[in-house]
């Protein structure tokens, strides 16, 4: 059976978990905050999540992940047969995480620490998503879904990240970055109302206290 360790406070790791959901694949789930030697040899960087396969091998990075369960379980297929169907798919995955995710987790720690963002990051975080949001408009289709009208590993990407743009990324800039794309508050509205999405978002408010608590003892043994 495989192992998905992480928390479930984290998007990436929903990301993986919504996929084994929606295959079928049976799954325990190991909690994991990184920042440990045991889970340095499970993911080589300390990166959250991570998956041991039924066979014991260990694999991290969540689009890695995503690729692994798409060709060992062909069963439910969240990529198109189309060799450039699939790489559509893919181009709006790495998008949402280059240009939507990643500028937005720098907001993270002003956020977390309820601290102003230091006006240059914020020009630089507002330019990026700029950038995303127009290709994210240019590629998306929203029939109902992102690449058309069957659901795809690009649905369940961007709504993960979606989690971090809309809680951090908003909030910190003042900005409803999402309104920006035309169609996709109703296609939020479409994948948030699926069971398994819900599944996942009552299992992440019951670990947020855990979360918070973590994050800020680490915050308090930072030497000075």
């Amino acid at each position: 059976m495989i192992t998905l360790h992480g928390f479930a406070y984290s998007n990436y790791y929903n990301i993986i978990k919504h996929v084994l959901l929606y295959k079928n694949i049976p799954f325990t789930e190991s909690l994991q905050y990184g920042a440990n030697e045991q889970f340095l040899e499970i993911s080589p960087a300390g990166k959250i999540p991570a998956i041991t396969t039924e066979q014991g091998i260990h694999l991290s990075e969540s689009s890695v992940c995503c690729d692994y369960l798409e060709d060992a379980y062909p069963e439910e297929p969240l990529y198109p047969a189309n060799n450039e169907a699939r790489a559509q798919v893919r181009q709006i995955m790495k998008i949402s995480e280059l240009y939507l995710e990643l500028p937005c987790r720098r907001l993270i720690p002003f956020v977390f620490t309820q601290t102003a963002v230091p006006k240059v990051v914020a020009e630089e975080v507002r330019n990026t998503l700029s950038r995303g949001i127009e290709a994210l408009i240019h590629l998306c289709v929203f029939t109902p879904y992102l690449a058309g009208s069957k659901l795809t590993m690009a649905d369940i990407y961007l709504h993960y990240v979606m989690n971090v743009v809309d809680g951090v990324g908003s909030s910190a800039l003042d900005w409803k970055i999402g309104d920006e794309i035309e169609g996709l508050t109703e296609w939020q509205t479409l994948i948030a109302g699926c069971d398994i999405a819900q599944k996942i978002s009552v299992d992440r408010e019951a670990n947020r206290e855990d979360f918070f608590a973590t994050m800020m003892a680490r915050v308090n043994n930072q030497p000075k």
